[in-house]
Formats: C-alpha cells, sequence, structure tokens
C-alpha cells in the first residue's frame, strides 16, 4: 500500500472532527432510511461519500448539525455532543455548501451576502472586513463584491458560496453535489480549491459521484442499504468493481488509462488527475 493509500485509513489521525455511534433515521421507525450507522472522521481528513441516489447521503449529513432529527443513536462533532443545547454551537461549526448556490443567495450583492453569514456569528465590524476581505481573496471573487448574484457564471456563483461559508471559519466543510451543475473548468476549479482547504487543514466532506473528486480525497464512504458497504481508500474503491456497480460510479480516465499501461509493462502509478497523467506521460514521449 503506497503512501497515498495509507493515507485513506482513519486511524492515523488525531482527534475525530465528526463520530457517529450506532445511529438511526427513518420518517416510517418500520423502514428507517439509515440504520445503526458508525463511523469517525479524523480532524484534517478529506472524505467522499458515495453511493447510489437514495441510499442517504443527503440525509446522513443533515443529521450532522440537526438539519434532521436522528430516531437513536449519538453523533459529536468536533467534540461537542449533538443536543438540543448544543445544536446552535455545532451549526457554527459546520459550513454547508450546496449542489446549487442559488439556493444559499440572500443578499443584493455579492458582499452583503457573505456578511450576513458573519452578522449571525455577532463579531465587529473590523472582523467582518477582514474576513471578507481574506477569504474573497483567496478565492479570487475581490472583483465580484459589488456585483449581484444573478450576474455571475456558475463557478463564479460556487466560488461565492464557499466564501460565504469559509469566512465563518467553520471546522468541517460539507459539499453536498457541489459540482454537479458546474462546466468541466468550473469543476476543475472547485478541485483547485478543496486542495487548498485541504492543505490549510479543513475537514472536508462530500457527496460526489464525479470519479475525479473522489480520487482526489482520502477515504471513501460508501452507503448502500442504510448501511456502509465500505470505508476504503480511493483506490480501494476503483479496485472494487462490485460497489462501484453498486454506487453507480466509473473509474476515473487516469486510473483506466495507468491501469491499461502496467497491464503492458508501464508502471506510473496512480496520477491524481488527468493534468498529472500527461505530466507523468510526457517524459516518455520526449525520450523517443
Amino acid at each position: 500500500m503506497n503512501e497515498r493509500d495509507r493515507k485513506g485509513h482513519s486511524a492515523e489521525h488525531g482527534p475525530d472532527a465528526i463520530v457517529l455511534k450506532d445511529v438511526s433515521f427513518g420518517y416510517d421507525p418500520e423502514n428507517p432510511i439509515l440504520h445503526g450507522l458508525s463511523l469517525r472522521i479524523p480532524q484534517g481528513q478529506w472524505v467522499s461519500l458515495v453511493g447510489e441516489s437514495g441510499s442517504g447521503k443527503s440525509t446522513l449529513v443533515k443529521l450532522l448539525n440537526a438539519l434532521l432529527p436522528k430516531s437513536a443513536g449519538e453523533i459529536t462533532v468536533c467534540g461537542e455532543k449533538l443536543s438540543e443545547e448544543s445544536i446552535l454551537s455545532i451549526r457554527r461549526t459546520i459550513g454547508m455548501v450546496f449542489q446549487n448556490p442559488d439556493n444559499q443567495f440572500v443578499g443584493e450583492t455579492v458582499e452583503e451576502d457573505i456578511l450576513f453569514g458573519l452578522e449571525g456569528l455577532c463579531l465587529s465590524r473590523e472582523e467582518m472586513d477582514r474576513r471578507l476581505r481574506l477569504y474573497a481573496g483567496k478565492l479570487g471573487i475581490s472583483g465580484l463584491l459589488a456585483k449581484h448574484p444573478g450576474e455571475l457564471s456558475g463557478g463564479q456563483k460556487q466560488r461565492v458560496a464557499i466564501v460565504s461559508i469559509l469566512a465563518m471559519e467553520p471546522g468541517v466543510v460539507i459539499f453536498d453535489e457541489a459540482s454537479s451543475m458546474l462546466d468541466e473548468e468550473s469543476r476543475n476549479g472547485l478541485l483547485d480549491i478543496l486542495r487548498d482547504m485541504h492543505a490549510e487543514g479543513y475537514t472536508i466532506l462530500m457527496i460526489t459521484h464525479d470519479a475525479d473528486e473522489i480520487l482526489a480525497s482520502q477515504r471513501v464512504l460508501a452507503l448502500c442499504g442504510g448501511g456502509l458497504a465500505g470505508d476504503m481508500t480511493p483506490a480501494e474503491l476503483f479496485r472494487s468493481p462490485g460497489l462501484m456497480e453498486e454506487c453507480r460510479l466509473h473509474a476515473p480516465y487516469a486510473w483506466e488509462l495507468s491501469r491499461k499501461l502496467e497491464a503492458l509493462g508501464l508502471a506510473i502509478g496512480v496520477p491524481a488527475s488527468e493534468k498529472e497523467l500527461v505530466e507523468t506521460l510526457w517524459p516518455f514521449n520526449c525520450s523517443k
């Protein structure tokens, strides 16, 4: 197992960001959507949450900050047990970026939209301005602050939605199919943002069907039948055709090509992206 594979396992990290113990949820107790779910996500880990439609992925992340009430079990976020008394505190710890960024906009301008969330934290004006400039600069939207959200492209809207969350400085950021409405260029841009966030120590939980996003993450949790069908690295997932089919997933192009080249005697490892694949193969072309 290489270094990339080792990083996917949950035992090598320190404190846990998320802990679920025997968690269940169902509108109908006789037919629960999730049942007896137990897992740990260490601080700073980037996790992909996969599964076919209806497997409970969105339900699971909504349980973490009580957007849905658990039916049974125990949930702990950043060391704080979820209860009626701790809901507000935990919601400040978890930031959620949804599939359609339009659903998150409330302000007349990008700046107003970002400041709206910060006002709820009762921060000083100086601190709000500092965070606005800092995170807008990090994600390259400083020039969009005066614009109406309706004037922005899909990729720009998603960046604004992410800035609105990051400016609140949560410990955990959840992306719920956040790239599904983006074009390829914007999707690649989102992946770059995720890599930067991971490097800065954010805990990332990402619901996704995108193979490249899965490959870029450290760990994969696969839901099926209301429970955990797999807890593994991306490499282990892509070597499991049965689970891939069960989750309605396809391996990324870079992975498939690297496997075929390996079968032909050219072992190049597993590139994290098509760009990395091209960079890995280029020296072989130049040596001819």
